[in-house]
């Protein structure tokens, strides 16, 4: 009973778990882990007791069997409440069949670590681009030109239309490798809806998609209007939602999110109020082998992707001051836009 006390004053969830995962003892930090109760989750298996958890079944099941110990790191967790965590897992054997699971909660030091890797992702992706920007922009320019002198040469309508087909294109190539490089200073900002944004670009991407594609919303009509560059921010969530809808192949569903969060840091910076726009689809999930480079340029998990979306969405968000979080499984994507929240009274 002693012993039973003092496991329930420690932060860290510990189950014991018999050769089924069948939970034989729950402390208290696992009771506010999985939103459950210590008698329900004495009637659980561990797989019960989650909607989803990085490390399979079988494997712990094997470790037991073979009373083996095993750690699992940065393992991605998700309550039957729909809460996500990443933790660490440790597997300690107590007797055959039977063994002390200890679930370390690491959503702090995670979110630090890939804040900080997205940071060096995006610098290194903007050092690439710029470096090619100018070997990009004086062929673009020279073809622009030519086009403009050739159209000058021509008599007839229809070829003036051929060129300036050329000299739209141009311009369209040039304006995307602007986008990449990004405005040294942010554009102009005033005060608007993030509702209004999403709506607007659930719209665009229902026009361009199946009908299949359904879109689920799921926001805090509390959240004020706020300052925004309205034209980047939309091309952030644009180019987010469409790949969403690509990895579903128009077939699927996309749930948009939004949320207020107090006391965040972002870059090292403390902001009072924020607000986080999720875009979650029920896709394949993201390969893992593409997680630490997808924000890279030219980095992309489809073979016809330009791998530029991603990038450009990033550096919109940073310009805004603020950081892009992702949660990715089999069957769950999340990218979450967590943005400063500088309302028209806080600008005063």
């Amino acid at each position: 009973m002693q012993e039973a006390n003092l496991l329930n004053h420690l932060n860290t969830a510990l189950l014991v778990v018999n050769r089924t995962l069948g939970v034989e003892y729950a402390n208290q930090a696992s009771e506010q882990l999985f939103g459950l109760s210590q008698r329900r989750l004495g009637e659980l298996t561990l797989g019960e007791c989650v909607s989803h958890l990085g490390v399979k079944a079988a494997q712990l099941k094997e470790n037991l069997a073979d009373n083996q110990a095993a750690a699992f790191y940065a393992m991605s967790l998700a309550t039957l409440e729909g809460h996500h965590h990443t933790v660490d897992l440790f597997l300690t054997p107590l007797s055959p069949g039977k063994g002390l699971l200890e679930i370390r909660v690491i959503d702090q030091q995670q979110r630090i670590s890939q804040e900080l890797h997205q940071y060096a992702q995006h610098h290194a992706a903007q050092l690439l681009v710029r470096g090619l920007a100018h070997e990009i922009k004086n062929p673009l320019g020279g073809l622009r030109g030519a086009a403009q002198l050739l159209e000058r040469q021509l008599e007839e309508a229809r070829l003036k239309e051929f060129t300036g087909i050329i000299i739209e294109q141009a311009d369209r190539l040039r304006g995307l490798v602007d986008k990449l490089l990004g405005p040294q200073k942010p554009g102009q900002r005033e005060q608007g809806n993030i509702h209004r944004i999403l709506e607007q670009v659930a719209r665009l991407c229902a026009l361009e998609f199946s009908d299949q594609l359904k879109f689920v919303r799921d926001y805090d009509p509390s959240i004020p209007d706020f300052d925004m560059d309205r034209d980047l921010l939309q091309q952030a969530v644009f180019n987010i939602v469409r790949n969403a809808a690509q990895a579903l192949e128009g077939r699927g569903t996309i749930t948009l999110k939004t949320r207020t969060c107090s006391q965040i840091t972002i870059a090292g910076k403390r902001h009072r109020m924020a607000v986080a726009v999720s875009i979650i689809d029920d896709g394949p999930g993201i390969d893992e082998k593409l997680k630490d480079t997808l924000f890279y340029p030219m980095v992309t998990g489809r073979t016809e992707g330009s791998g530029l979306g991603l990038s450009i969405a990033q550096n919109a968000v940073a310009q805004h001051q603020g950081r892009i979080d992702l949660d990715s499984w089999p069957g769950h994507t999340a990218f979450t836009l967590v943005l400063p929240l500088i309302t028209a009274k806080e600008e005063k």
